[in-house]
Parts: C-alpha cells; sequence; structure tokens
C-alpha cells in the first residue's frame, strides 16, 4: 500500500525462481503471477504447467514465479520456502489449489508504510516479516547487504562504486543465478539517496546476450559460462566476476577507473574493516536457540543492525566525496559553478570528479540539493559538521580555512611548507576543508595515518523496531472469509493503537495508515479517510496524498456530499481533492554557470554576480555595479564582466599559495583567515608582506618568516597615505598611527599604495561599527567590499580605478557623513546582534521570535539541551538559534509557505506554529522536522496561550474569532467557542481566563467562552478611530496595559474598573507601537520613530510601577515587528525587512 519506486527483475536461484519485479505505484501487494517457463544456465525452457507421470514415474520440475512492486527478496523466498515444503506433503491434484491459495494469501498483505513498524504474518512454519522503509525517500531493505565484501575486498568494492558513479557499462558475472541479483541490488543500496538512472538487467539469459551491445550505461548480470563470449564481442565493458573478486575489462583493455578520493575512501575501509561479518562470531557469546522463529528473529536483529552499519558507511562515503558541492551552489537561481568546483579538487581527484560531473545520476543530485532536500545525505552532512564549522558556519567564507584547522590538518613538523590557505568567495557563510595532501594512486598504498584526519561522523543509533502481526486468513477464501480478514485486521489495528502511550505518535500514525487502508479494501471509504486524516496529527511524512485523492475521485455524489458534512474531513478534500492533480511543477534545471555574453543592465548583472558565486548581497552588487560604471554608461559589457571575474579568480589562485609557518599562527586567533596578503614590501619595522585577517593587520617578515604586529583594527587611531622622499622620488607611503604604540607604522606600498589605504580604512570603519553595534556582520560586510575593491582596481587598470573602488567604501563614508555614536544607553543595555538573513540575497523581516529553555535530559544530545531562539522569517521559514552562543543551530526550514503569527512551546518537545494559512504546525525540537499539522481553524491563527498541568493544554485563536482548546497529548480539540467581531489577535490566559485582544475590544472569557468583562475601544477614545494592537496583564497591580494602532503612548486600565478612564505614559518621538512584553516589573514596548523621512526601530522601557519611561533604546533600523524574554534575563527584539536583525538587551 506504500509507493515505491519502479525497481527492477531480480531472480534468486532455487527450485521455485523468486522474480521480485516493481513497476508502477500501487496500493497493495497484487497476487502472484504463475509462469510456466524455467531457467538452466540462462536458457529458457518450455514446460507443461503441471507434469504428468509417465511410465518411468519422471517427474519433470516447474517454476512458481512471484510478482510484486516491492523488493521484499528474503521475505517472498520465505514464502516460497514455505509454500515448498506444503507441496512436499500434498497430493497430485491439491497442488493447484495449495498454488492458488498461497497467491490468495500474498494478494491479502498489506505493505507496511515507512517508518518502525514492520509486518508478521504466519506462513506455517515460518513467521515471515515483511520490513518498512527507514523512511519515505529511503528504499525497502530486504536483503543482505554485507554480500558484496564477502565477495570482494573493500579496496574493490571501492573500485565497483567508482563504475557505478561514474556510469559505466558494468556486467557482473557468477556462476550462482541467486548472486547476480541480490550483489546489484546492494551496490545499488550503498548508492542511495543517490540512484542509478540507466538500463539495469541483473539477470540476461543466453538469447540476450546482444543486450550488453548497448551504446548508453547499463547495469547488467550473466552466468559465468558466458565470460568469454561476451568479452569479446563488446568493447569498452567494465567486467566484474563476482566468484573471484576480480575486476577486468572487455578484450583484455587496461581498466581505467579512476581512485574515490583518498581521505573519504580510508574512512569508508576503515569503518567496513571493523565491522563484523560473521553472525557466528557475534552471537557466539549465546546459546543455541531450540526454536526456528527464535532463531530466525535473532539473525534478522543481527542483519538488520549490519545493514544499517554498512548503509551509514557507504553513506558517509558519499558525504564526503560530495559535501563541498553545495559551497558552488547558487540556490536562488539553481546555478552550479562546476568550473570552480573542480579548481577546489585536489590534483589526483580531479579525473575522478570530471567523470562524475557529466553523469546523470549527479545531475540528479544537484537538484535535489538546489531545492534543499533534507534527506539521508543532507542529515549526515549537518551531523559530521564540526564543532567550528557550526560556529563559524554563517560568518566565515565558504572555502576559507581557519588557523585552527590549517594546524589540526597539516602538522606542523611534516607538512609545515605545504600549507595553503584560500582565499575566496566573501559569501560568508560556511567554512570548508583545504584541499588535501597529494594522494597515492592506488587504494592499497595508503598512509595510515593520514586516515585519521579524515571527518569524523556522529554515530547514528540504530533505530528500535517494532512488529504487528497480521490476523491467519481462514479458507476457503470466498467473500464472508476475506471480509472475516479484514474485520480481524481492523479490530487488532484498533486494540494496539488503545494500547499505545498517548506520545507515541509515530506509530499510532503507522496503524492509521494500515487501518485506513483496510478500511478502504472493505469499501469503507469514510473511514478510510478519516484514518488518513487522522496522519496530520500524527505524522504527515506518510500521508498517502495520491491515494486520498483517487479515493475522493471514486465517490459517489451522496458520498462526496457525506464526507463534507464531516468536519475533520472538510478541510482534507479542499486541500487534496481541490487542488488540480496537474499542476505545473516549478521549474527544478540545473544551470551551470556561464561567463555573460551581451551587456548587462543593473538587474542583470546583480543575477550574474550572484551566479557566479561571488557576493549574494543585492546592496553591495548595486555599489559593484556602481564602482564598475564610474564615468561610464550604466550597462556593463561582457569584457568588463570577464576581466572583473577573471581578476577575482587570480586572486583566489594567488591566495592560495600563502603558507603561513606555525611560528605565526601562534600569534592568530584560531578562528582567524588571511584575506589579503600586498606584495613584498620595506616597512619601518622589516621588509616583508603585509597581511590582513578580519581582526588585525601583521607584517610576513621575509627571509626566516616571522610575525610582526602592525596593528588590530580596533587599537588604529589613524590612518593616512602619503609620500616620502627618496632621492629625487616621492614613494607613496602609508601610515598607520594606534593607541597602544607610539611609534607610527609606515610601509612603502608605491603603486599598492592608494588601494591598501581604502582597504585599510574601510575595515577599521567597519571594525568600529561592529563595536559600537554590537554586531559581528559589519566586519563580514567590510570584508567582501575590502575584496571587491582588489577586484575592481585590477579590472579597470586605469588613473580612475581608485576613484571607481572608492564606491565601495560604504562604511568609511557612512562614519563620516553619521559621525553621531550609538546613544550611551542604547550602547550599555545591547549585548549582541545576530542576522538570521545572513546569506540571503536581502533582509527579510523576523516577525515572531521564542525562547525555549535548555533541559538537562541525558536521553538528548548535548547540543539538544542548550536553550534556543526560535526565529520564524517570511514564507514559512524558521532558523533556530543556540542561545548559549548566539550561533546558528538548526539552518532555515520550512513550515508550510504562508506568514507565522505566533509560536509557542508545549510540553518540552514540541513548538507549536501558528501561521496565516490557519495550520498549526507542530515542530520537534530533537529532530528539527515538522511532521504534525493541526487544521482544524478556518482562518490565520494568530495567538497560542499554554496551559500547564496533567495533560496540558494549548488554546489557540484565529482573525475569525474562533477559540480551540488542544489537548496536547492526543492534540484533540476539547473545547471550542467563537467570539464576535472578529479580527482576534492574541490571546493571554491569568487565573482560569483567556484574554481576547480582537481590535475593537479586549474581553476576558471563562475556558468555556462565556464573557466575564470587556474593554470596547470605541467607547474609550471616541475622538480618534484606532483598534487594539496589544496588551499585557499585570494582575498583581490589577492593571491591563495596552497598546493602540496610530497611537504614540502605552494606556494603563484598572482590572477593577474597566470603565475607569485609563492612565496614558507617552512615549517620546515614537510614531506608532507594533508590540510589548513584560519582564520582572517593566513593560518593553517596541515601536516605529520616524527621522528625516526613514523609519527607525525603537523600544521604550517602562517601570510598571511609577509608570515613567526609565530607557529610550535606538534598536534597529526598520520598525520592531516583535519581543521576546529569555529567562527575564534578555530581552529580543526583531525588526522589519529594511534590517532583518535580531538584538540581544540585558535586563536590569
Amino acid at each position: 500500500m506504500a509507493e515505491a519506486a519502479p525497481q527492477p527483475l531480480a531472480l534468486p536461484s532455487g527450485l521455485l525462481e523468486l522474480c521480485a519485479l516493481l513497476g508502477p505505484s500501487r496500493d497493495s501487494l497484487r497476487g502472484p503471477e504463475l509462469d510456466e517457463s524455467c531457467f538452466y544456465n540462462g536458457k529458457m525452457h518450455r514446460e507443461p504447467f503441471w507434469p504428468s507421470v509417465g511410465a518411468t514415474g519422471c517427474f519433470v520440475p516447474f517454476a512458481v514465479c512471484v510478482v510484486s512492486r516491492f523488493p521484499y527478496y528474503n521475505a517472498l523466498k520465505d514464502c516460497l520456502s514455505c509454500l515448498l515444503t506444503h507441496l512436499k506433503l500434498c497430493k497430485d491434484f491439491e497442488v493447484d489449489n495449495h498454488i492458488k491459495d498461497f497467491a490468495a494469501k500474498l494478494s491479502l498483505i498489506p505493505s507496511p508504510p515507512p517508518g518502525p513498524l514492520h509486518l508478521v504474518f504466519n506462513m506455517k512454519p515460518l513467521q515471515i516479516v515483511f520490513p518498512s522503509r527507514a523512511d519515505p525517500e529511503s528504499p525497502v531493505i530486504d536483503l543482505d547487504l554485507h554480500l558484496p565484501l564477502l565477495c570482494f575486498r573493500p579496496e574493490k568494492v571501492l573500485q565497483i562504486l567508482t563504475c557505478l558513479l561514474t556510469e559505466r557499462r558494468v556486467v557482473l558475472f557468477s556462476s550462482s543465478w541467486a548472486l547476480l541479483p541480490l550483489v546489484a541490488e546492494c551496490f545499488l543500496a550503498y548508492l542511495h539517496p543517490l540512484q542509478w538512472q540507466h538500463t539495469f538487467a541483473p539477470i540476461l539469459s543466453r538469447h540476450m546476450l546482444d543486450f550488453v551491445m548497448a551504446p548508453t550505461s547499463f547495469l547488467m548480470g550473466c552466468h559465468l559460462d558466458h565470460f568469454q563470449e561476451v568479452s569479446k564481442e563488446a568493447d569498452g565493458l567494465i567486467l566484474i566476476n563476482i566468484d573471484s573478486g576480480t575486476i577486468t575489462s572487455s578484450n583484455d583493455e587496461d581498466v581505467d577507473i579512476p581512485d574515490i578520493p583518498l581521505l573519504a575512501a580510508q574512512t569508508f575501509i576503515q569503518r567496513v574493516q571493523s565491522l563484523q561479518l560473521h553472525q557466528e562470531l557475534d552471537l557466539a557469546h549465546l546459546g543455541a536457540s531450540t526454536d526456528l522463529n527464535e532463531g530466525r528473529a535473532r539473525r534478522r536483529a543481527w542483519q538488520q543492525r549490519l545493514n544499517h552499519e554498512l548503509q551509514q558507511a557507504a553513506l558517509q562515503l558519499l558525504v564526503s566525496i560530495f559535501r563541498e558541492v553545495k559551497n558552488h551552489l547558487n540556490y536562488e537561481h539553481r546555478v552550479f559553478n562546476s568550473e570552480e568546483f573542480l579548481k577546489t579538487r585536489a590534483l589526483g581527484d580531479q579525473q575522478f570528479y570530471k567523470q562524475v560531473l557529466d553523469t546523470y545520476m549527479f545531475h540528479s543530485f544537484l537538484k535535489a540539493r538546489l531545492s534543499r532536500r533534507m534527506d539521508a545525505f543532507a542529515q549526515m552532512d549537518l551531523d559530521m559538521q564540526s564543532d567550528e564549522d557550526r560556529l563559524h558556519g554563517v560568518l566565515l567564507s565558504p572555502r576559507r580555512p581557519t588557523i585552527e584547522k590549517m594546524a589540526s590538518r597539516n602538522p606542523p613538523s611534516l607538512h609545515a611548507t605545504h600549507r595553503r590557505m584560500v582565499v575566496s568567495m566573501p559569501n560568508l557563510q560556511d567554512i570548508t576543508v583545504p584541499e588535501p595532501p597529494a594522494r597515492n594512486s592506488s587504494l592499497r598504498k595508503m598512509d595510515s595515518e593520514g586516515s585519521r584526519s579524515s571527518s569524523i561522523v556522529r554515530s547514528t543509533a540504530f533505530q528500535a523496531t517494532y512488529s504487528f502481526k497480521i490476523p491467519d486468513i481462514h479458507f476457503p477464501l470466498v467473500s464472508q472469509c476475506v471480509q472475516a480478514y479484514f474485520s480481524d485486521c481492523v479490530a487488532l489495528l484498533s486494540k494496539a493503537m488503545g494500547h499505545l502511550a498517548p506520545d507515541s505518535s509515530v506509530l499510532l500514525a503507522r496503524f492509521f495508515y494500515l487501518r485506513g487502508a483496510v478500511h478502504l479494501m472493505q469499501g469503507q471509504l469514510l473511514d478510510a479517510l478519516l484514518d488518513f486524516q487522522s496522519l496530520y496529527k500524527t505524522d504527515l511524512r506518510i500521508f498517502p496524498a495520491d491515494l486520498v485523492r483517487r479515493t475522493l475521485e471514486s465517490m459517489s455524489g451522496p458520498e462526496r456530499a457525506q464526507a463534507e458534512r464531516v468536519p475533520e474531513l472538510r478541510r482534507l478534500i479542499s486541500e487534496v481533492a481541490d487542488k488540480p492533480g496537474d499542476a505545473p511543477k516549478p521549474d527544478d534545471r540545473v544551470k551551470h554557470f556561464e561567463l555573460p555574453k551581451k551587456h548587462m543592465q543593473l538587474d542583470d548583472f546583480v543575477k550574474r554576480v550572484q551566479e557566479s558565486g561571488i557576493v549574494k548581497d543585492a546592496n553591495i552588487i548595486n555599489r559593484l555595479f556602481e564602482a564598475l560604471t564610474v564615468g561610464h554608461q550604466k550597462q556593463i559589457d561582457p569584457e568588463t564582466f570577464r576581466d572583473f571575474y577573471n581578476c577575482w579568480k587570480e586572486a583566489e589562485a594567488e591566495a592560495q599559495q600563502v603558507s603561513l609557518p606555525s611560528a605565526v599562527m601562534e600569534h592568530l586567533d584560531k578562528n582567524e583567515c588571511v584575506y589579503k596578503l600586498s606584495s613584498s614590501v620595506k616597512t619601518n619595522r622589516g621588509v616583508g608582506k603585509i597581511a590582513m585577517t578580519q581582526k588585525r593587520l601583521f607584517l610576513l617578515t621575509e627571509g626566516r618568516p616571522g610575525y610582526v604586529e602592525i596593528s588590530t583594527f580596533r587599537d588604529m587611531e589613524e590612518v593616512r597615505a602619503t609620500t616620502v622622499a627618496f632621492l629625487l622620488l616621492r614613494i607613496p607611503t602609508l601610515k598607520i598611527k594606534t593607541a597602544s604604540r607610539k611609534e607610527v607604522f609606515e610601509a612603502n606600498l608605491k603603486t599598492e599604495c592608494d588601494v591598501w589605504h581604502l582597504m585599510v580604512k574601510e575595515m577599521w570603519a567597519g571594525k568600529k561599527l561592529a563595536d559600537e553595534h554590537k554586531d559581528p556582520q559589519y566586519i563580514q560586510q567590510a570584508l567582501t567590499h575590502v575584496l571587491l575593491m582588489d577586484a575592481v582596481v585590477g579590472t579597470l587598470q586605469s588613473p580612475g580605478a581608485i576613484y571607481a573602488a572608492s564606491k565601495l567604501s560604504y562604511f568609511e563614508k557612512m562614519k563620516n557623513e553619521m559621525p553621531t555614536a550609538v546613544p550611551k544607553t542604547t550602547s550599555e543595555t545591547l549585548k549582541h546582534k545576530i542576522n538570521p538573513s545572513a546569506g540571503e540575497t536581502a533582509p527579510h523581516a523576523v516577525d515572531v521570535l521564542l525562547y525555549t529553555p535548555g533541559h538537562l535530559d541525558p536521553a538528548e544530545k548535548v547540543e539538544d539541551a542548550h536553550p534556543k531562539l526560535w526565529c520564524a522569517l517570511h514564507e514559512g521559514k524558521v532558523i533556530v538559534f543556540d542561545a548559549s552562543s548566539w550561533t546558528v543551530h538548526q539552518h532555515c526550514f520550512r513550515v508550510g509557505a504562508s506568514k507565522l503569527n505566533c509560536m509557542a512551546m508545549a510540553e518540552r518537545n514540541q513548538v507549536w506554529v501558528g501561521a496565516e494559512d490557519s495550520v498549526i504546525y507542530i515542530i520537534n525540537v530533537h529532530s528539527m522536522s515538522c511532521n504534525k499539522q493541526l487544521t482544524d481553524h478556518r482562518a490565520g491563527v494568530t495567538g497560542l496561550a499554554v496551559q500547564s498541568g496533567t495533560p496540558s493544554k494549548v488554546y489557540s485563536c484565529s482573525t475569525d474569532g474562533t477559540v480551540l482548546a488542544w489537548n496536547v497529548s492526543t492534540l484533540r480539540v476539547t473545547g471550542r467557542f467563537q467570539l464576535s467581531g472578529g479580527r482576534l489577535s492574541s490571546i493571554r490566559l491569568h487565573d482560569g481566563c483567556l484574554w481576547c485582544c480582537t481590535g475593537s475590544s479586549i474581553v476576558a472569557v471563562t475556558t468555556g467562552g462565556l464573557v466575564v468583562q470587556e474593554l470596547k475601544v470605541d467607547e474609550n477614545f471616541k475622538e480618534m478611530r484606532t483598534s487594539f494592537l496589544s496588551f499585557q496583564l499585570l494582575p498583581e497591580q490589577e492593571q491591563l496595559w495596552t497598546a493602540c494602532a496610530g497611537c504614540d503612548s502605552v494606556y494603563i486600565w484598572s482590572l477593577r474598573d474597566l470603565a475607569r478612564p485609563p492612565q496614558r505614559v507617552p512615549l517620546q518621538g515614537c510614531s506608532e507601537v507594533s508590540c510589548m512584553i513584560r519582564v520582572k516589573q517593566q513593560i518593553w514596548v517596541g515601536g516605529t520613530s520616524l527621522s528625516q523621512g526613514k523609519s527607525t526601530g525603537k523600544i521604550y522601557v517602562i517601570d510598571a510601577k511609577r509608570k515613567t519611561v526609565e530607557k529610550e533604546l535606538v534598536a534597529h533600523a526598520d520598525v520592531v515587528k516583535t519581543l521576546c524574554s529569555a529567562e527575564d534575563r534578555y530581552v529580543l527584539s526583531g525588526s522589519g525587512s529594511g534590517e532583518g536583525k535580531i538584538a540581544i538587551w540585558k535586563v536590569e
């Protein structure tokens, strides 16, 4: 009943040949088809279906073939073995009936949905297990994945994988028919999530041997008897002998198989060699099993663990090979810069990558990466990130290694002279490891020491599995018996669901799926739809959308009308049936970067630069456009773009040759990177090259390389470009005055002086702004400006080049034009700023913030125990920060595609998110996945209120005035009421009552919907038209604080008598209040202030007792959209799309 991708023909050996053929997706296992032919060494022999007995009593063998859409190799083989046992005991005239009964049994067994639930069926004498897929993206694994490792050495396994990755024409040979499909399937399983895109025929008969003459890529299998014939008839084949474990090529040609990258290969070989491939050794400490099924269960459990370890090893191999592909992708324009990716590969790996990059398999892989698919590859890529990668992933450039990474990868005593530092694209997003040392030509000549530097993957625990026993099928299989079987299935599934704990939603979802499928077979369509609708609340990943759509289409008019009268199904029908099935698919093509051939206006230039990977930020590209078009028509010609691009890449190539001695690295911080080096110059502190990092300038002295500190950017007091006399010449000189030294640093930079003057002043200004605003993003942007200045000067090579480059001195101009420092109160209260839009083409508004405290749970990962900050951006995007370090914990993932309005933490493992599309999305805080949705609202969800207790409850409200009460454990609606007037924007729970803000009023109601108190806006603001925006309750002072649309004040009402006129707290310079929260005895109010026609975000801190403004904080360059408290120690504010940043404020 689960859907599967098309799978190939497979024929294990035995008297009863098993043929698992997977065709187009269907919803149930069909009955077996009977075939009247047998194979002998690939030759087909036609025989009567059931041979007659001759005078001599000789019997002619026949074959039974089971055709299935799912690759249950072991399960169906066991089924056929049981059938054979029964056939041996039956009489001749009973054989036909036994086979029909066998076919009928198989046709009634459902296929388990993806997840941890396996199905068990009693075939007598064996208990047959039908395993499920691990997840919807994974294939069914019902074979022994270690078989290739029993046939080939690990080095040969890697060579075969290389042949598949490079899409060669591969032919497998064996004297055992059974091994051909099994070994072939194992290799394809190793490639997951990559998929073989070409012909796959694991068994060819003698009459099909001409298939190997096909000119396209393929993977086929032949009997070993045909080895010589195939080898001589076709050219360019890779011939793999399973029996001898050898790899050759046809016509005795040399096998030209490129090596897999060394570090990835070493890690794979080490992991494989550490596996226990023999069950006898692994189970030697256990006593012998006296029960057949118990022994089989032991074997199955051992095989499942071994399969999991092999899948993890193969997946780690693929991630190690392809993980740096992401550094050369442009997601916005779906571009892969293959040329630049190849340049970053080690010379010994170039041939491998050149061949792989041209394959259909890699093209499909690129589509998945550009679509940001969170599959097994992406998840392991995250798991393999080092702590340093996670800490600096948002700030540093993709291929710029830190000092710490350089030192760890190249031990000083052995590789000091071979260090390389890569200076590249200033996107300032991720860190990538530097290029590994020169590789050996053969996998057999590996340095055991070198392998220790390979990436370490966090061990992935083997997930526990559960089983559900399908009831026995009673014969004869007439309609009544089949219906009885279905009824037994429903009864057993319902009983199992009743015994589950409330938090066992994963298993509950599988039971709902199976019960819905059985209801469909019974013809109970309404019950089936209700079960499938329950998947929204348990696990949406396995929701069978196509099956539900077809079910709705097959319903008669009265049945459809009956379904639409059920409230739970109304939303399901609108979501599934009313959407056009043939809606146009989004463009998922992959483009390769090419230099432009036509003149470019600004918009096209922005797109081209983003595609190249040089810069993503559209504002910075606009400045670059101004720089390159100074004194010219406002367009860029192809030649100028090509010169700029080449100049940029040449600067990268030169930077790759930089080597830093260990004595120099000792003076630098572990996260520093060298971004720019001058030519060798004379200074008043020696001769050498001036190096620029994100923190300082230092002199890399010549002769015996040494380190001389020039200055940190924070310590600078003055930077001047001047000239000094030398004989009759005036030599351009850069002078830098610092606060810590009296002596002024002087460097005779000559022709480089002007550009270095611009770059140092820009970095100095960026550092000053970063310190004032507590925002490290200023430094990253300054670095981008600096590298672009250097490229512009190299591109134009004209007297006006320095003036053109000065157009990129953005922070230097900002410092000169707006010399006013950040107000003292703001600077003292502000702790830090973070940018959730880092790496995007433009900033996005921060719509909602939620802080969740950390928990010390031994069962959780360490990083899961840290407090977190949840940030909702546009179109359903959520980013999670580690609140202990304010670094990214989980990069952007989506919950729907609409604006997110509110967030709340329910219990310890769920974050509820209310969206404009009327859905409540539930995020699992451990897996960072959203597999549950609550769809009972009919308008945008605007507020959530959590009530602790057992069981805990969540109240939600929507703009149409609906308020729902939810049981957090069961996710069922336990209460519902409607408020008149609509425009319900928020709710709060206090003293057993719900306080609701409807715009026109603030209403206190019981949890049943009975109005207790009401404050109407039109009765209190008769002189102006306004509405309530937000409110806060101070119960100990019996006060209600409100903010109103268009008002520059906060109003305070007495809860004793809402009819009394309110007190007013004016907010100086505020044009409108947007949000407010309570923190201790303070009310923090976010608002907008207009200054010189621009909106500025301000925060007002009001003493709740004295009702006076204590602090006025200049918070953001745009409106303050949201506020949240972090344990009353910090307040976090999010700004609009003009800035898109989050500020962290200290609470006093």
